[in-house]
């Protein structure tokens, strides 16, 4: 534990050349005589650091003592390898500590010497934060677990909940791996020789087999992915074509993405969209427009809306139902 305190200190002190005792105590959340007595550890091995005092004092490494960082351990390689998750990502694959230990060794390497101009780092200026707005998904499986259960290649049983079915099915898929989209992680495997998408919250469980997985040749996780994704997106059976204030439209590239085929020139503040969907169902998704939409084509997508707003007018048209609660110690 030691040893990985003064790398941290050595990792701060190349960054900013010169910390105070209080604030190298926060960041390594130890007390001030501790960091005073890892200094002149420090010190007594060698390492040109030292203690200054006085009214703009703190702990200060000498100009020039650059500490090699650029030789990452292979768990830190690994974390770095998967750049792309966030916070809350890297903490449920078990990989926070390691990706900080990675980061303070690129934050060391990149400090510029002393007296030479220096732009401000990328990574001050750009932030990646992959999770989708408002959402709180959460895996039913631990997702470092069915990570390392990943490595070992073996096929799997799952028990899986499909959206459209109120109970979990029992399948044997091979597994390529997991990916984490907007906030959601998916499993991708192969469900009878044909690539599958299976999100985690709906994963109720899961074991490894005996028999190895059964992949397809040549095929990988990135392009099964790529497989997938592409025949998620591209599936609009169906042009539903819409009406939108021109206003709306901002919101309109938001919510629908990529299943916005076409928009006319706006005409007296509307525009006119046609949006793609794989069924005449997926219309409910152009309820959340309230009433700045308008569906004008094919009929029967204008009737289903026409339904779904109906019953919604019914259902609020009368004070909620109030279900009763069980007895305290109920079953």
């Amino acid at each position: 534990m030691k040893a990985s305190r003064l790398l941290h200190l050595l990792l701060l002190l190349q960054t900013r050349q010169r910390i105070t005792t209080t604030e190298l105590a926060e960041r390594l959340e130890v007390s001030r005589r501790t960091v005073l007595r890892d200094v002149e550890a420090l010190s007594t091995a060698g390492v040109p650091v030292y203690a200054e005092r006085g009214r703009n004092g703190g702990i200060v490494l000498l100009p020039g003592a650059r500490l090699n960082a650029s030789h990452l351990e292979p768990p830190e390689l690994e974390a770095l390898s998967v750049a792309g998750l966030d916070s809350a990502q890297l903490e449920r694959m078990g990989l926070s500590a390691v990706w900080e230990s990675a980061a303070r060794k690129i934050a060391a390497r990149q400090a510029a010497a002393p007296g030479t101009p220096s732009l401000r780092p990328l990574a001050d200026l750009v932030l990646v934060d992959s999770t989708a707005w408002f959402a709180d998904s959460e895996a039913a499986v631990d997702v470092s677990d069915l990570a390392s259960a990943l490595r070992r290649r073996r096929r799997w049983r799952i028990r899986y909940r499909r959206s459209a079915e109120s109970q979990p099915s029992t399948r044997v898929v091979d597994p390529y791996g997991i990916v984490a989209k907007s906030g959601r992680w998916y499993l991708i495997a192969d469900d009878q020789g044909d690539a599958r998408l299976f999100a985690l919250e709906r994963l109720s469980f899961y074991e490894q087999l005996e028999a190895a997985a059964v992949l397809r040749p040549g095929e990988t996780l990135r392009t099964r992915w790529a497989e997938l994704k592409e025949r998620t997106e591209e599936r609009s059976r169906v042009s539903v074509t819409v009406r939108l204030p021109e206003n709306r439209l901002d919101l309109a590239r938001r919510i629908l993405g990529s299943r916005i085929h076409d928009v006319s020139d706006p005409e007296t503040g509307w525009c006119t969209v046609v949006v793609g969907y794989p069924d005449i169902e997926s219309v409910r998704q152009l309820l959340q427009f309230g009433d700045h939409i308008e569906v004008l084509s094919p009929p029967v997508a204008r009737e289903r809306v026409r339904q779904l707003a109906g019953d919604l007018v019914e259902r609020h048209s009368e004070p909620p139902r109030q279900k009763s609660c069980p007895a305290r110690g109920a079953d």
